[in-house]
């Protein structure tokens, strides 16, 4: 039998910050995982560069970077650790970073540069702190126990054999991408221990059409420009502005990603291919100038394949744009800026960079994210139904949420 204080559960970031914190809080700690490979999603996240926070998070408004039933529940823990204290621990270790788009900050070399200050954190050493890795190593089953002779506590049956804890940390992630080892664990424990779990569904992820919806656009793969797109989800409208990736199958790039997270099947994407024009006005002006083709003065503010690709089929936009019609000048500007899509939907969790849903956050304490039904035991990152936009929002809610449960383990532990 072994006996630690802490049994953390997935050694992804929120699990390895997680341990380093709480060991050099005093804290003996078990972090196990069934992959036998240490923070793959870390590895493979960014393009292989990590984009570890963002500098723009305004902690005190989580909902305007944050989705789930109660984004709110996230200030506490993004108030008390923030992107600026992940960014100067990075800065301690000496790791090169450099923004690229929106407050993202990205590791100048590779992932491994972030893995490697998690691992050290894991290994500072503190009076009387340690982290034990058992990795690869599968948990077969968790119980507690609140009665006999002994302190109340949990008992893991694992690949290495028992194990007993005090407290069990649950940091193991969501469904999203499943060929480096994600899978519904975390979720399978909370609703043995009676929590709810939001249904959970792939976010940040590519969009799909039915073929016969997309046959316009299917062509027209690897086509990228810069577009607004909009959907609502209940009462919430959500608006980005980025670059949007056409492929055969649908929509990808950062603009699909983000909205995506919003995305349900009965609400359409509205798409505004020229978002810093007045393209009504514009069109009618031009027209009092100009003697080119209509197709050749719209190629000057799109991409020509996208622009022959609309206009095909279409009479009343095949010829100079003084001879077009206002009214088909008005009805092509319409068409271009309040485009309206219906996706089929999504490329599921193989594509997905996060899971939304999740472990309720009724269901916790926003100071330590222990459950509040079940003491002890405690949910961290992705596993809880908090979900970030793309641009390193989801790292800096791994980091916060772990942090907020480490001193949350110290101070219950530490006391007793």
């Amino acid at each position: 039998m072994t006996r630690t204080d802490v049994l953390i559960i997935g050694a992804g970031a929120a699990g390895l910050f997680c341990a380093g914190v709480a060991q050099q809080l005093g804290l003996k700690v078990v972090l196990l995982d069934h992959s036998p490979k240490v923070a793959e999603k870390i590895r493979i996240s960014g393009g292989g560069r990590s984009n570890f926070t963002n500098i723009l998070m305004d902690a005190a408004q989580p909902h305007r970077h944050f989705l789930g039933e109660n984004p709110a529940f996230a200030r506490s823990a993004l108030a008390r650790y923030t992107a600026e204290d992940f960014v100067s621990l990075m800065n301690r270790h000496g790791v090169p970073y450099h923004e690229k788009h929106k407050g993202q900050l990205f590791c100048d070399r590779s992932s491994q540069d972030l893995i490697d200050v998690l691992l050290k954190e894991c290994a500072a050493g503190a009076k009387g702190g340690e982290v034990l890795h058992w990795q690869p190593c599968a948990l077969r089953s968790l119980t507690h126990h609140d009665s006999g002779e002994s302190a109340p506590h949990y008992l893991a049956q694992t690949d290495r054999g028992p194990l007993q804890a005090q407290a069990v940390v649950v940091a193991s992630g969501g469904l999203s991408i499943p060929q480096i080892g994600a899978s519904d664990l975390g979720f399978r424990l909370a609703a043995q221990f009676g929590l709810e779990v939001v249904p959970p569904r792939a976010a940040l992820v590519p969009l799909t059409f039915e073929p016969q919806h997309w046959q316009k656009f299917a062509h027209l793969s690897g086509l990228s420009l810069p577009v607004s797109i909009q959907t609502t989800r209940g009462k919430q409208v959500a608006v980005f502005e980025e670059d949007l990736l056409l492929t055969h199958k649908g929509l990808s790039g950062p603009a699909a990603l983000q909205i995506s997270s919003y995305w349900s099947p009965e609400q359409a994407l509205l798409i505004d291919w020229l978002p810093a024009r007045d393209l009504k006005h514009e069109l009618v002006a031009l027209k009092q100038r100009s003697r080119k083709l209509l197709a050749n003065e719209l190629a000057s503010w799109l991409p020509q394949r996208l622009v022959q690709a609309w206009l095909d089929n279409q009479p009343q936009w095949q010829q100079p744009i003084h001879d077009t019609p206002d009214k088909a000048l008005v009805a092509l500007a319409e068409s271009l800026q309040h485009c309206a899509l219906n996706a089929s939907g999504t490329e599921g969790y193989k594509k997905a960079e996060v899971t939304a849903g999740g472990v309720s956050v009724a269901e916790l304490s926003q100071q330590t994210m222990e459950s509040k039904k079940q003491p002890g035991l405690y949910f961290i990152g992705e596993v809880v139904d908090i979900t970030g936009w793309l641009g390193g929002y989801n790292f800096q809610w791994a980091w916060s949420s772990a942090h907020a449960c480490a001193m949350g383990l110290a101070s219950q532990l530490n006391r007793l």
